[in-house]
């Protein structure tokens, strides 16, 4: 766990420098741009002083995509925190669409499963029944394959086999899951922190100044508006799906069950166990 903290910050580190490379770089070609319109617009004024423009027309500004605006918004909002917040979406999101891919190649047509097995094993005995349990994905024929496999052991070691396995399967289907709740409850706190950092940062500039003008404390806010916001967005997407992968749990949890009572029901009804 330590080795993988470790890692992240490495990478916040690596991906946060050349961010803050590209936004001075911005900055200083925003005013060498400035610059020169000053100098031209004076020279201009200079040879024409008496020059009236009639019918000006204004352009509209281009108005800018969405990924300008978020990578905008993310050099803004100080590129070390946003990029922990991001990373916390990104591993978040891979431990969240492995669960729902693995959830779903678990689920199966319950009903019918159970009506094939009681075929097999009335008619084919109990070896085809674990030779069909071996060939289907999926947690509920795991168990009955542990149940047929106790079948001469009687039918309280099947009971016990079935609900035993079952807890194991839950806890497999649960996997990774303390991950996901860890970005979770880590992607606010860091944007927190980032909020902290942003007010320190304008009381700063102000102890500095000695002065309180917006434009003077407009940075250390917006950094911790944005670092909030941003935390505050990555907590939301991974509780919604936090939230689908624990009802696929318990989904498949409460068929495990009935599939598990319906074992027992089928050795007891066809007299299969002892």
């Amino acid at each position: 766990m330590k080795k993988a903290f470790f890692l992240i910050l490495v990478g916040a580190l690596m991906f946060a420098q050349p961010l803050k490379t590209f936004a001075e770089e911005t900055n200083t070609t925003t005013e060498q741009t400035d610059s020169t319109d000053e100098t031209t617009a004076q020279t201009d004024s200079a040879q024409a002083p008496e020059t009236v423009i009639e019918n000006e027309t204004v352009q509209p500004e281009e108005e800018k995509s969405g990924n300008q605006f978020i990578k905008e918004k993310f050099i803004e909002g100080d590129p070390f925190y946003m990029s922990l917040v991001l990373f916390c979406l990104i591993f978040g999101m891979a431990v969240a669409i492995e669960r729902i891919i693995v959830l779903f190649l678990s689920s199966i047509n319950t009903k019918k499963f159970v009506e094939e097995i009681e075929t097999i094993l009335i008619n084919q005995g109990a070896e085809a029944a674990k030779e069909k349990c071996r060939n289907t994905r999926g947690p509920i024929a795991s168990i009955f394959y542990q149940g047929v496999d106790r079948i001469d052991e009687g039918i309280e070691n099947v009971e016990k086999a079935v609900v035993s396995y079952g807890s194991v399967k839950v806890g497999e289907l649960e996997r990774g899951l303390t991950w996901l709740a860890l970005f979770i409850a880590l992607a606010p706190m860091l944007g927190f922190l980032g909020t902290v950092v942003g007010m320190i940062l304008a009381f700063d500039d102000i102890e500095r100044e000695g002065d309180m003008s917006p434009a003077l404390v407009a940075r250390g806010i917006k950094v911790a508006l944005l670092t909030t916001v941003a935390g505050l967005i990555v907590a939301i997407i991974l509780q919604i799906f936090y939230n689908i992968i624990m009802s696929k749990i318990e989904t498949i949890s409460n068929e495990m069950e009935d599939a598990s009572i319906s074992l027992v029901d089928i050795l007891i009804k066809n007299k299969l166990a002892k």
